[in-house]
């Protein structure tokens, strides 16, 4: 099931490679702040050593000179797909682009897919109104993130399932969209405040669902991840 991106939201590299060995069918994992800042780009190597694919998401926001940078570097990776704040606003936006473009040139490799965060899926209606004081809905907000990200050059954004249908009505089905707060119906939501089932965010427009705890923090992580696939009526 190559739409699932399963993160390895673990402390350490040995933790990491045990859940990627658990999870040997799972062609596509991503790798967060937590890791990366625990073991650079290691862990990077050891699952293109494994010929998996990388969802690289360290949600830079900054200046555009320093997402410039920081988007050259990563470049020179190899992954897949590399996330930004759209809130860093289009000139930060743009200049990523240009840093990837430059740093896979480098390096002799595809640039990865830039995706930028729309709003993350934690933070719910109320805390978008009263904690950071945005005035739009929370539904308005993320379509105009996306149309943002869109507009500079992007090529998807990450957004909840519940935000997918209105961004890939908008933008497009060249726009690629990575929706986490996905869970199966028989998983607990844990801080994910807007949810759907994985057939429920692919039928809303998602390319690629994060699914997390309920497959890692599964006791059976392997029987877990067959589950998934099962309810949506492919094969692992």
């Amino acid at each position: 099931m190559q739409k699932i991106i399963v993160p390895l939201d673990v402390g350490d590299e040995s933790s990491a490679i045990a859940l990627i060995e658990k999870l040997s069918e799972v062609t596509f994992f991503k790798v967060g702040l937590e890791l990366f800042t625990s073991c650079g780009p290691k862990i990077l190597e050891a699952l293109k050593s494994r010929q998996k694919r990388i969802f690289l998401d360290l949600k830079f926001h900054d200046i555009p000179n320093t997402v410039k940078g920081a988007c050259l570097s990563a470049a020179r990776y190899g992954v897949d797909l590399l996330t930004i704040h759209a809130s860093a606003g289009k000139d930060a936006l743009q200049a990523a682009r240009e840093g990837l473009t430059e740093g896979a040139a480098q390096a002799g490799v595809e640039p990865p897919k830039l995706i930028a965060i729309t709003l993350l899926t934690s933070i719910s209606s109320k805390q978008l109104a009263f904690d950071l004081k945005v005035p739009l809905e929370l539904p308005e907000y993320t379509l105009q993130m996306g149309l943002l990200a869109k507009e500079s050059g992007l090529d998807g954004a990450v957004c909840s399932p519940q935000e997918a249908a209105k961004l890939r009505d908008v933008c497009g089905n060249d726009f690629l969209l990575v929706c986490p707060g996905v869970r199966p119906s028989w998983a607990e939501k844990g801080d994910q405040k807007r949810t759907f089932t994985p057939a429920e965010a692919l039928q809303a427009g998602a390319d690629y669902l994060v699914i997390g705890r309920p497959i890692t923090a599964a006791e059976e992580p392997a029987l877990a991840w067959q589950k998934i696939c099962e309810e949506l009526g492919v094969r692992s």
